[in-house]
C-alpha cells in the first residue's frame, strides 16, 4: 500500500507541474494542441511523417546539389513530402544538432504547441514541446523562392558560419491539402528568462505596439518605436555584430529581398554566467596563442560563441544576453511592392516606411543597428 501511495503522489505531483506549466503557456499566447484542438490530427500525422523522412535521409548529408531530392511518406491517407532533405541535414549538422536530437525534439510523444502573437502574418505557427523549433506554414511563392535560392543560402552560411540569418532545418509538404511548412530554429531559445521581444525593421510607420495585452492571452512582440531610448550594449562584440548585419543584409539585397526583421530579446546575465563567460573567453584566447591566429579567426567571419544551445543566435554583452536573428526573408521587391512603394510615398510623404528598394532597405537597416548598438 505504501508503494502505491508513493506512486500516486508522484503522479499527482506531475499533474500539478503540468497544470502549472500549461497555465503559464496560456498567459503568453502558447496553447497545447491536445486531442480536442483543431490541429491535433494534423500535427500528430506531421510528427510521424517527419520522423520517417528524417530517418530515411540520415545518410544523405552533403548532397547539397540535389535540391530536388525528396522523401515520400504515407499513412492512413496522409501523405507528406520533404524537399531538399540532404541540404537541411547538412544545416542541422553545422549547428551540431544530431538527427536523433532533432527527432526527439520535433517528433516526441508530447503534443505540439500553437503560438499566437500580434504578428500580421496569416501563417500558422507551431512550436515543438521544448520550444526549440518553430514550424510555420508557407505559400507556394515562398517555397519556390527558398528552393531556387537554396544554393546561395548555403554558400552564404558556409562563408559566414555565425551569420544572423534564421536557420531553416526542414521543408515538409502535406500532399492533397497542398500545405507547406518550414522548420526553423527558434531565435528565442531557451525562452525562460526573456521578458520583452522586439521585431525591428529600421523604420517608423506602423512600428509601435501597445505593450498592454488588455487581458488577451497573446505574446506582445514590440517594434522599433517601442525600442526608443534603448541600446544593444555589446562592448567588444559591437564591431563584429555590425559587420555581420552588413554582410547578411547585402546578401538579401542581392536576392532583391526587403521587409525582413531583426528579432531581438534580452535577459540579464547572472553573476555565475558573467564569470563563466570571462573564463571561456580567456580559455579561447589562450588557445589562440598568437595575434596571427586571432586575426585569422576574425577574418573567417567568426566570433566567440557562448557555450550555449542556439549559440548562433545568442550574443553576450557586458551585462545582458541578447537573442538576435534576421527573419522573414522571403519578400521580393516585385511589381506589387513597387506599386505599394508609390502609394506609401503619397500616403506618408517624408515618413520612413518599410516598403522601399532593397538597397535602401539594407542601408537603413544597418544604420538603425549602428545607431542603437554600443
Amino acid at each position: 500500500m505504501a508503494g502505491k501511495s508513493s506512486a500516486g503522489r508522484t503522479r499527482a505531483a506531475r499533474r500539478a507541474r503540468w497544470w502549472q506549466l500549461t497555465q503559464r503557456w496560456r498567459m503568453v499566447g502558447v496553447f497545447e494542441i491536445n486531442t480536442e484542438h483543431e490541429f491535433y490530427s494534423l500535427t500528430s500525422m506531421m510528427k510521424e511523417g517527419m520522423q520517417a523522412c528524417i530517418q530515411a535521409t540520415s545518410n544523405t548529408e552533403g548532397q547539397v546539389g540535389r535540391k530536388d531530392f525528396f522523401v515520400y511518406f504515407s499513412i492512413q491517407g496522409f501523405e507528406m513530402h520533404t524537399f531538399a532533405a540532404p541540404v537541411f541535414a547538412t544545416l542541422r549538422h553545422s549547428l551540431d544538432i544530431s538527427e536523433q536530437e532533432f527527432i526527439n525534439s520535433l517528433c516526441p510523444k508530447a503534443n505540439y504547441l500553437q503560438f499566437i502573437s500580434n504578428s500580421k502574418s496569416k501563417a500558422d505557427f507551431f512550436l515543438t514541446y521544448d520550444k526549440r523549433f518553430f514550424l510555420k506554414t508557407q505559400s507556394k511563392r515562398e517555397v519556390r523562392f527558398l528552393l531556387s535560392n537554396l544554393r546561395h543560402y548555403m554558400d552564404h552560411l558556409e562563408k559566414y558560419p555565425h551569420s544572423l540569418l534564421v536557420r531553416f532545418l526542414g521543408r515538409p509538404r502535406r500532399r492533397f491539402m497542398d500545405e507547406y511548412f518550414i522548420v526553423m530554429q527558434s531565435v528565442f531559445y531557451p525562452h525562460d528568462r526573456i521578458n520583452n521581444r522586439y521585431d525591428i525593421k529600421g523604420c517608423e510607420v506602423g512600428r509601435w505596439t501597445d505593450p498592454e495585452t488588455g487581458g488577451k492571452q497573446v505574446i506582445k512582440v514590440l517594434k522599433d518605436n517601442n525600442f526608443k531610448e534603448q541600446s544593444i550594449v555589446l562592448g567588444p562584440e559591437k564591431s563584429w555584430f555590425e559587420r555581420q548585419v552588413k554582410a547578411d543584409t547585402t546578401f538579401l539585397q542581392d536576392l532583391n529581398v526587403l521587409d525582413y526583421s531583426l528579432l531581438l530579446a534580452q535577459q540579464p546575465l547572472h553573476q555565475d554566467e558573467l564569470e563563466g563567460k570571462h573564463s571561456f573567453v580567456l580559455k579561447v584566447l589562450n588557445h589562440l596563442r598568437c595575434p596571427i591566429e586571432l586575426q585569422e579567426f576574425h577574418e573567417h567571419h567568426r566570433r566567440l560563441l557562448p557555450n550555449f544551445k542556439n549559440a548562433v543566435h545568442v550574443i553576450d554583452g557586458l551585462e545582458w544576453r541578447y537573442f538576435v536573428g534576421i527573419v522573414d526573408i522571403f519578400t521580393v521587391y516585385s511589381i506589387k511592392k513597387r506599386l505599394e512603394n508609390l502609394w506609401k510615398n503619397l500616403r506618408y510623404p517624408g515618413r520612413v516606411f518599410s516598403t522601399v528598394r532593397p538597397a535602401k532597405y539594407s542601408q537603413r537597416f544597418c544604420r538603425w543597428i549602428h545607431e542603437h548598438t554600443q
